[in-house]
C-alpha cells in the first residue's frame, strides 16, 4: 500500500483479531463465554477507525449464515455469536455519538434478518419442503429480508444519502455515474486491480498454492455437503466438522472479489491470501500426500522458491529512500499564518483543507469526511469553482457559508487520472445545462475579478479573496 496511514490499515489489524478469535470459536465447543466477548469487543475496535468496516462485517455474516443453514455450526454458537454482533453494533453506535449510519447499514440489516430466522427457522423446516429446498428458502428470506430492512431503515433514520462501500461496488457493475461516485471512483486506488497484481501473486507462488489449496476445501465441502443431504443426524455432526475451513475459504472469495472491483482493498485481500497459503502444512487436506512423501522437503522446496521473489520484493522496497517535501504547501500555510486572521473561512480542495486544518488551526467548510452528507454537499459547493457556472453563483454560494479565501489549485483544473474524470468532466456529468460555458477555473486564473481578488500565489496554489 503506497499510503499506509489510511483509516482501513487502522482497523485492520483488530480485523486480523476478530477473525482469529471467530476461527478459535468455531473450531472449539467450549462454552466460555470469553471468546464471545473478546469478538465483540474485537468488532468494535474495527468499526470505530473506518468507516466502511461495517460492510467487511457484512460479508462476514453473509459468510457464516449459510454455514449454520447447512449445519457447519451449532445453532447455539451461532446464536451467541450474532447477539455478540448486534451489541457491537449498539457500543459502535454509542461511541460514534449516536450516528446514526451504524443502525441502517446492512451489516445491522443482516443481523436482524438471521435473528429472526433463528427464532422462526422450525417452521421454515415443517413446511414439509426437501432439506435443500429449505436452505435456499431460508437463503432467499435472508438476502430479500436484508436489503428491504436496509432501505426501510435508511427511508425511516433519514440517512439514504450516506456513500456505502455497496453504492461504489454498485456504480462500478452498473456503470452508474453522478457527482459523488466519480469523486470515489475515479481516485486510482479506487479502480479496478491492475493486472500487474496478479503477475506479482504468481511470481511469489502464492496465487498457484492458494488456488490449489481452495480447490482443495472446496472440493471437500462440496462432498460433505452432498453425504449430508443422504446421511443420518450423527454422521452429519461428523461430517461437517472444521467449519472454519469453509469460512475462511468464503472469507477469501469476498476479499477477492472486492479487491477486484476496488484496488485499494487489497489490503484485505494479500494478508488472507497468506493465511490460506499456510494450510499446505494441514495434514487435514494433504496427509495423503504425508504418507508417501516426506512433506517437510516439500513444504521447504516451495518455501524457498517463494523466498526467490519474496527477497526481491523486500530488497526492492528497503531501496526506497527519501522524504517527503511539498514547499508550495508550506509557502501557502506560512502565509495563511502571517496573512490572515485566526477566524478566516477556508474552502478548498479536501486533501488540503486538511493540511490547512491541521498546520494553521483556520476554520474550514470541507475536509476528506466525503462519508457525512452535510460536509458531501458543502464541498460540491466548494468544488464548482471548477466546473462551467458562473463566478457570481460560485461566489454567492461561497458567501452563504461564510467562506472568506478559497484556494483555487491550477492542476485540479487540468489533471485526468483517465477519461472521464476531469474536474471539468465530472462537473459536465452533474451538470449538463451549464456545458457550452467556458470553464470557471480558467476564467479565475485569468482574472479573478471583480467576484474574487487573487491575494497569494506560487507554482501551484492560488489564494482568492471571496469579495
Amino acid at each position: 500500500m503506497w499510503t499506509p496511514p489510511l483509516r482501513e490499515s487502522f482497523s485492520y489489524p483488530f480485523l486480523v483479531l476478530q477473525m482469529y478469535i471467530l476461527t478459535l470459536i468455531l473450531r472449539t465447543s467450549s462454552n466460555d463465554r470469553r471468546p464471545f466477548i473478546a469478538l465483540c469487543l474485537s468488532n468494535v475496535a474495527f468499526m470505530l477507525p473506518w468507516q466502511f468496516a461495517q460492510f467487511i462485517l457484512f460479508t462476514q455474516i453473509a459468510s457464516l449464515f449459510p454455514m449454520y443453514i447447512v449445519g457447519y455450526i451449532e445453532p447455539s454458537k451461532f446464536r451467541k455469536i450474532i447477539y455478540m454482533n448486534m451489541i457491537s453494533v449498539i457500543l459502535s453506535f454509542i461511541l460514534m455519538f449516536a450516528k446514526s449510519v451504524y443502525l441502517c447499514s446492512y451489516y445491522s440489516s443482516s443481523l436482524l434478518m438471521t435473528w429472526a430466522i433463528i427464532l422462526k427457522r422450525n417452521k421454515i423446516q415443517k413446511l414439509g419442503v426437501s432439506e435443500l429446498n429449505s436452505w435456499l428458502i431460508q437463503g432467499s428470506i435472508w438476502w430479500c429480508g436484508t436489503i428491504s430492512l436496509k432501505f426501510l431503515t435508511s427511508k425511516i433514520l433519514g440517512v439514504s444519502d450516506h456513500i456505502h462501500l455497496s453504492d461504489l461496488i454498485a456504480a462500478k457493475i452498473l456503470k452508474y455515474t453522478d457527482f459523488d461516485t466519480l469523486i470515489y471512483t475515479c481516485a486510482p486506488e479506487f479502480d479496478f486491480m491492475e493486472k500487474a497484481t496478479l503477475l506479482r501473486y504468481t511470481k511469489t507462488l502464492l496465487l498457484p498454492v492458494v488456488m490449489v489449496i481452495t480447490c482443495f476445501i472446496f472440493k471437500k465441502t462440496v462432498r460433505d455437503i452432498s453425504y449430508v443431504l443422504a446421511t443420518n443426524t450423527y454422521l452429519r455432526k461428523q461430517l461437517l466438522e472444521h467449519g472454519e475451513l469453509a469460512f475462511h475459504t468464503l472469507q477469501l472469495l469476498v476479499f477477492t472479489a472486492l479487491a477486484i472491483l476496488i484496488m485499494r482493498l487489497k489490503l484485505f485481500l494479500t494478508p488472507h491470501m497468506c493465511v490460506m497459503a499456510s494450510l499446505i502444512c494441514s495434514r487435514q487436506l494433504f496427509g495423503w500426500i504425508f504418507c508417501r512423501v516426506r512433506f517437510e522437503n516439500v513444504i521447504l522446496g516451495i518455501l524457498t522458491v517463494m523466498s526467490i521473489q519474496g527477497c526481491a520484493n523486500l530488497y526492492n522496497q528497503w531501496s526506497i529512500i527519501g522524504e517527503f517535501n511539498n514547499l508550495p504547501q508550506e509557502e501557502l500555510i506560512q502565509w495563511i499564518k502571517c496573512n490572515t486572521r485566526p477566524d478566516a473561512v477556508f474552502a478548498g480542495a479536501m486533501p488540503t483543507m486538511a493540511s490547512v486544518k491541521l498546520s494553521t488551526l483556520h476554520p474550514i467548510v470541507n475536509h476528506p469526511n466525503y462519508e457525512d452528507a452535510n460536509l458531501r454537499a458543502r464541498t460540491k459547493i466548494v468544488y464548482s469553482a471548477y466546473s462551467r457556472k458562473s463566478a457570481k453563483e460560485v461566489r454567492d454560494k461561497l458567501l452563504e457559508l461564510h467562506v472568506n479565501y478559497y484556494v483555487l489549485e491550477e492542476a485540479w483544473c487540468l489533471v485526468r487520472t483517465k477519461p472521464g474524470c476531469s474536474m471539468l468532466e465530472i462537473w459536465d456529468v452533474e451538470d449538463p445545462t451549464n456545458a457550452a460555458n467556458p470553464p470557471l477555473c480558467s476564467v479565475l486564473l485569468n482574472n479573478a475579478r471583480p467576484y474574487f481578488t487573487t491575494i497569494f500565489q506560487n507554482s501551484v496554489y492560488r489564494v482568492l479573496k471571496v469579495n
